[in-house]
């Protein structure tokens, strides 16, 4: 049985009465307090928290989580007159069990595991592996391989992929300006790049461009119609699909542009994230001058790694090799920015500690709303998320780090809520399952890992490789 059917719940926008006081976050721009009352708060508590009648809340107990019974027994008594879960009502029992049960062994490979992404429905996985593989699993039969792919045009390593929308194409990246294609809908189960199956090279640079770049991030739009990519030449890249060209180049950034992607369904807004240490908008309806941003926002004092949008084009997450992730609302972006010396560059974070004096530091104009630390931001792009709107109402952020650990975090108190421990390498990618408690991590030790919550019967199992010796030192 489902957990949508399990508990009832209804998929319509959330009803759940009013939003209530609990512990909040961010007080300041660097650090989690209990007093954090943006919107922000106040949405995610709004989204998680049961029905008034269902809850029953007494006097001074308010901020106690209510219990799974008691929600049960008042929905089939119909206090709250629906006769039905809500969308809230679902979120705060499920929100509760978090997929920390296991690990259990998804797959292995001898070079390092580079990727993790859920499909949107959550029926099929994508890993992405160093050494140019990139497997899809069927979740729902056992995460049997639906699709075993040999890629081409690879560069050290596979840097990115995306799942098309209506997941019939995946197009994978590396550190040159193709893009390949994959019509991932196909009967063959292996596909080797022209050999069994055409993989088509989307180029992305443009005429007169003398320069090699890399792709380090690239994003399928919501209509599946458009690739947004980051690259190495410190420019963002719209490519049309339908008219099999670039659209759209931006000089974004004063640096390598590590992390891109769609702020909503809409596709107008772009957020970006670079080595420059900032974040940026885009607005596609105005970008009149090229390589005009609509603001950026200040607050990291090292490259930003990766972003994740909250899918409502206001606000989104960022991890930065500052060793933070942070919160950002888009309305307190600024003009211009400003970039303050507060240490010596003689640090790398591709093989060298953070400095233990710099994690005190703080930017004079952080615009951020929260600053969640803890995991580590080294080694590779680490990348972070929201938590799924359907089962948590994106109550958490969740983030890989170089210390092997995966780590989620409370988005409102800013509390580490759990802390998965099993690697033997860094974890650059993660996925939560966009229904189930779920989450599958990806390291560098070669294993994908699955976490749980309850879990299955059997007892978890998982091979350790020897963690590898790294050659070379590479940003991605």
């Amino acid at each position: 049985m489902s957990y949508r059917t399990r508990f009832g719940k209804d998929n319509s926008a959330c009803d759940s009465g009013n939003a209530v006081e609990g512990s909040g976050s961010s007080k300041g721009p660097n650090e989690v307090s209990n007093d954090f009352d943006h919107e922000i708060a106040q949405l995610t508590k709004h989204r998680s928290r049961p029905h008034q009648l269902l809850s029953q809340d007494m006097p001074g107990k308010s901020r106690l989580l209510v219990s799974t019974m008691k929600m049960l027994v008042g929905r089939e008594s119909n206090h709250s007159g629906r006769g039905r879960f809500s969308s809230a009502d679902g979120c705060h029992v499920l929100s509760r069990y978090l997929p920390i049960n296991g690990p259990w062994g998804v797959d292995e490979s001898t070079s390092p595991a580079y990727v993790s992404q859920f499909s949107n429905d959550g029926l099929f996985f994508v890993a992405g592996f160093q050494g140019g593989h990139i497997r899809i699993y069927n979740v729902d039969k056992g995460w049997k391989v639906q699709k075993d792919i040999l890629t081409k045009s690879l560069r050290w390593t596979i840097t990115d992929t995306s799942l098309s929308p209506d997941q019939r194409y995946l197009v994978y990246a590396s550190m040159t300006p193709i893009v390949n294609i994959v019509n991932v809908g196909s009967s063959m189960t292996e596909s080797l790049a022209n050999v069994t199956e055409i993989h088509e090279g989307l180029d992305f640079s443009v005429d007169g461009d003398e320069d090699e770049f890399g792709i380090f991030s690239v994003r399928f739009s919501t209509d599946g119609r458009e690739l947004v990519a980051a690259s190495s030449d410190a420019s963002i890249y719209v490519y049309d699909l339908q008219a099999n060209k670039i659209n759209l180049r931006i000089p974004a950034h004063a640096s390598d542009v590590n992390t891109v992607c769609f702020a909503d369904e809409t596709g107008h807004l772009i957020y970006s994230g670079g080595d420059d240490n900032l974040c940026k908008v885009w607005d596609r309806r105005c970008l009149i001058t090229k390589g005009q941003a609509a603001g950026v926002l200040m607050g990291h004092l090292e490259g930003v790694t990766f972003l994740d949008s909250r899918g409502d084009g206001r606000y989104f997450i960022s991890n930065g090799k500052d060793q933070t992730t942070k919160l950002w609302d888009i309305r307190k972006m600024s003009s211009r920015a400003m970039y303050p010396r507060l240490r010596d560059h003689d640090w790398d974070y591709r093989w060298m500690e953070y400095p233990a004096h710099a994690k005190t530091l703080q930017h004079p104009n952080d615009q951020s709303l929260a600053t969640y630390r803890g995991h580590g931001v080294l080694r590779t792009l680490i990348r972070c998320y929201f938590s799924p709107a359907y089962s948590t109402g994106q109550k958490y952020i969740y983030t890989g780090s170089s210390d092997h650990c995966v780590y989620i975090y409370d988005l409102v108190t800013g509390a580490q809520v759990a802390r998965l421990n099993h690697h033997e390498g860094p974890v650059r990618d993660c996925s939560w399952h966009p229904l189930y408690p779920m989450l599958v991590s990806s390291s560098w030790d070669g294993t994908i890992a699955r976490w749980e919550f309850p879990g299955d019967d059997q007892v978890p199992t998982l091979v350790r490789p020897r963690a590898r010796r790294r050659r070379g030192y590479y940003n991605y």
